[in-house]
This record gives structure tokens, C-alpha cells and sequence, in this order.
């Protein structure tokens, strides 16, 4: 049923997409907008169908994805939003001043979109981060053609989305290259789409090593482009003397829920515990192990990542000063992932930098640290990570300053207190973190910021009023905020509105 598009209906497609981004240069932001509120109302419109093709093709439960579905559509309405407000576009004007010497000109400056931009559609979130997830709604928003490529793991799924975006764009009476599905389970289908001289940038959710190879092929392009990956992360838990006191037990529960939540295929699933050696500490781990011990196997998303989990996390245990700290009593069948907890001491991680590898699935290692002075040196090993934990008290922050001020500089989200597996779809999210967590530690992937991603600055100089885009008008005819002459208003250029 689902055939692997070839070379040729790519390169129709793509050739399509580069006519389309030069018809959505002449729509406005509000009829972009409005776009992508139908496009939500189709999402929503979707029945039963589309959750039992993804209950089966991604082995998620039914209540998660009807959340999953309902956040995939407040993305897109938000995005919209976001886009008809105008401050996302960062209009600048700087009137020309004729009787200084030399003459200064009119210039005013904008955000564009890039051109069309390839998405790779993820396997954890079938809806969010897929086929109409947050990449396509972005790129749209920025006025950017979308080539989605299905996640071989929910073709159904993927194409039950890809038509109610394609529906809503043909009623809108729009080219049918804003959007285009394309199937291909090879390397060599994802390269070629890379690769393409059309393609102008790329967003991808998923391993390490796809995303790494995604990047490198883009910045191997005669014309290099931009590829937004989000790669992966252990998002440690550093968690601080005081705070650890207070109740060790209730600690252990919280972060044993987030970390075998959905199974621990979340980006953010906190992976390592941090924490200094004391009684406290053995409370916490006595905590887990009891309690990890009642965890029951649950289905990962598919076969494969079944295997790789076990297989990792078998790896892990093979590691020199790593040690079973517990797991789950139940042995998890066929395609199936079970909790287990593992630990081992800072010198040993130290030593050996694969400990801070991610294990995709409820996989956590506890390091035990002798010293602030190990726990700094810890934090300092870290490679970059899309969410860092700060377990603490006021006091402990305070007195562990040096500490947290290193863990700024590794992460895109830091946290105080709580646990890092909800991610909130709005202005102040940052889901990007520095390199190898994602490609570019500026953007995120999540919430209407996600935008930015897709847009250039241009500048226009000494061009008449009448020909330029709206937002750069004299008269300011979107109502929007609008740096003029280094002063933020609405105003009109000379005068009010």
C-alpha cells in the first residue's frame, strides 16, 4: 500500500515546493495564518481511525495520544497566533536621514522564509514531532514549503495526517506543493532529499547518528543549508545535599515516574542522577530499587527500538564500577522494555565517557560523588543536554553556585526542582541545547519560537512605500510592534496610527 517514492516523483515534488514558496512569498501573514487554522480543525476532525492506526503502529495507549493530538493541535493554532501578531517577523526600520553627510539611507529590514524545507518525521511523538507536528506547522508559519518524509514506523498514521493537511490546502485553493508526503525507508532516500539543491533547510527528531548524518551531508552541499536535529540526551538530575534530606523516599518516587514514563522514550528522559555520598543518598537508592522492582514491562514503540534498548543497556552493564542497583521483577517479553537502574561513582565517569551515553528506554545510572569538587568535575565532563536538573533548596543554591553557574553552559533548559519530561509549548520554551543534544543550541523545536528556524533577516534599502511587504509600510497597516528608529511602537512611520 505504501510505496517508496522515487527519485523521480521527488524531484517532481521538490520542483513543485520551489513554485509553491514563491506563491506563499505573496500571501500575507494572515492568510498563512488562517491556513493553519484549517489545517488544525482537519487534525481535530480526524476520528477514532487515526488514534487506532496509532495505537497499533506505535503501541502508545490511547490516553496519551488523544493528549499527544490535542497538543498537536494548540501547535498549530498557537503558531498561527504567533504569526499574525508580527513580532516573530523582528521588522526594523531606520528612516533615511538626506541632509547628513554622506547621506544616510532608508533601510528597514525583515525576517523571510528560507525556501522549502525538508522534514523528517519522528517515531516517539507520532502526531507532535511528525508528519503534522511542530516542524511542518513552523516551517509553514514561516512561509516555507513543507517535503515530509513518513516515519516508516506509522506510514498509516502519517498518511492519515498528510491528508487532512493536504485537504485543507486544496480548499484553500492553494498549489499542492506547500505540502508534500514521500515514503522511503533508505538511507539513500533521506540523502537524497538532503542533497537537493531545492532544499533550503532540514528538521529532524531521533538518534544521534541519523541526525549527525543529516548534518554532515547538508554542510557537504555545494550550497550548504541548515539541518535543526534534535539528537538525544541524558538530562541529568543533580540533586543537592539539603534537598535530598528532606524526603529521599519521595524524591525516589518522583524521579522513577518520570523516568519510566512512556516507557522512557522521551527526549528528555532523565537518565542520571547525580547526587553526594551519605546516608540520604542510600535511602534514595534502597528507595528506587524497592520500587523499580514493582515496575511492569510495558511495549516500546517497535521491535527495533526494543532491541537497541536492551542491547544498550546490556552494554552499560558491562561497564567497569557499574552495578545493578534494581529492576523490574517482571522480565520484559518480546518488543517490550523494563525498568533498571544502575550504579556507579564519579571517578569511574569520569573516566569513562560512554557512561553519559543515552539509552533510549527506563534506563537510569546513579552516580555517587565524594565532594562538591567531584560533582563540579562531573558537571563539567557533560556534553551538551537538552534539559540539566537542579534538585535543591534556596540554601543549596546558594551554597553550590559554581555548580549550577557550570550547568548553564551544557543545557537549553535548566530546572529547578520538578523533572524535565513535560515540555510546555510556549514563548519561554527552549527544546535545543547545545552540541551533540541538537545541531544549533540558538533555536528550539518547541514552542512559537520554533518559527525562527525557517525565517532570514532581508533588508530593503530606499525602496517607495508602496512596494514594500506590509510590515515594513509607513503606515503600519498589520498593526504590529515595529523597531523604528531604535524605538519599539506601533505607530506609523512620522506619526499615530
Amino acid at each position: 500500500m505504501y510505496t517508496e517514492t522515487s527519485q523521480e516523483q521527488v524531484e517532481e515534488l521538490l520542483y513543485k515546493a520551489a513554485a509553491a514558496f514563491q506563491y506563499l512569498k505573496q500571501r500575507s501573514t494572515a492568510d498563512r495564518a488562517a491556513l493553519m487554522y484549517a489545517i488544525a480543525d482537519k487534525i481535530e476532525g480526524l476520528g477514532d481511525e487515526l488514534i487506532a492506526a496509532a495505537m497499533e503502529e506505535s503501541r502508545l495507549p490511547e490516553a496519551r495520544l488523544v493528549g499527544e493530538k490535542a497538543r498537536t493541535i494548540f501547535q498549530w493554532r498557537s503558531y498561527a497566533d504567533h504569526i499574525k501578531e508580527g513580532a516573530c517577523f523582528e521588522a526594523r526600520i531606520d528612516t533615511a536621514i538626506a541632509d547628513r553627510t554622506p547621506a544616510k539611507p532608508d533601510l528597514r529590514k525583515i525576517k523571510v522564509g528560507v525556501g522549502p524545507v525538508v522534514v523528517f518525521g519522528a517515531s516517539n511523538f507520532p502526531f507532535a514531532f511528525s508528519t503534522g507536528g511542530g516542524d511542518t506547522a513552523s516551517a509553514i508559519a514561516a512561509g516555507c514549503p513543507v517535503i515530509l518524509k513518513a516515519h516508516p514506523g506509522h506510514l498509516k498514521t502519517s498518511t492519515l495526517m498528510a491528508e487532512a493537511i493536504t485537504s485543507a490546502i486544496q480548499e484553500a485553493g492553494w498549489p499542492e506543493g506547500v505540502f508534500s508526503h514521500v515514503y522511503g525507508n533508505s538511507n539513500e532516500a533521506g540523502a537524497y532529499l538532503v542533497q537537493h539543491p531545492l532544499t533550503k533547510s532540514v528538521a529532524f527528531t531521533g538518534s544521534f547518528k541519523g541526525g549527525k548524518a543529516l548534518f554532515d551531508l547538508a554542510n557537504s552541499r555545494l550550497e550548504p543549508i541548515p539541518v535543526f536535529a534534535e539528537m538525544g540526551s541524558v538530562n541529568p538530575v543533580f540533586v543537592l545535599p539539603a534537598k535530598l534530606a528532606v524526603n529521599p523516599q519521595e524524591f525516589a518516587g518522583q524521579y522513577l515516574a518520570s523516568l519510566t514514563l512512556g516507557v522512557g522514550q522521551f527526549c528528555t528522559n532523565p537518565g542520571v542522577v547525580v547526587a553526594l555520598n551519605g546516608k540520604d543518598l542510600e535511602a534514595f537508592k534502597s528507595a528506587l530499587s524497592e520500587a523499580v522492582s514493582a515496575c511492569q514491562p510495558a511495549p516500546m514503540l517497535h521491535e527495533g527500538i526494543a532491541k537497541a534498548y536492551q542491547s544498550n543497556s546490556e552494554k552499560m552493564l558491562t561497564q567497569s564500577a557499574v552495578a545493578v542497583l534494581g529492576k523490574a521483577a517482571q522480565s520484559a517479553a518480546e518488543g517490550q522494555g523494563a525498568a533498571l537502574l544502575a550504579e556507579t561513582n564519579a571517578k569511574a565517569l569520569l573516566a569513562n565517557e560512554q557512561l553519559l551515553e543515552e539509552v533510549f528506554g527506563p534506563f537510569g545510572l546513579i552516580v555517587t560523588c565524594t565532594d562538591k569538587e567531584e560533582m563540579l568535575a562531573v558537571a563539567e565532563q557533560l556534553k551538551g543536554q537538552l534539559t540539566i536538573t537542579v534538585a535543591a533548596t534556596e540554601a543549596d543554591a546558594v551554597e553550590y553556585a559554581d555548580l549550577i553557574n557550570v550547568l548553564q553552559d551544557k543545557c537549553g533548559r535548566l530546572l529547578y526542582n520538578g523533572m524535565p519530561t513535560g515540555v510546555e509549548v510556549s514563548l519561554a520554551m527552549q527544546h535545543g541545547g547545545p552540541f551533540p543534544s541538537t545541531t544549533d543550541s540558538r533555536f528550539t523545536s518547541v514552542g512559537p519560537d520554533a518559527v525562527q528556524r525557517f525565517l532570514r533577516p532581508l533588508s530593503f534599502q530606499n525602496w517607495p512605500d508602496n512596494l514594500l511587504p506590509d510590515a515594513l509600510k509607513n503606515a503600519n497597516p498589520l498593526g504590529i510592534y515595529r523597531t523604528v528608529n531604535n524605538q519599539l511602537t506601533k505607530e506609523a512611520v512620522g506619526g499615530k496610527l
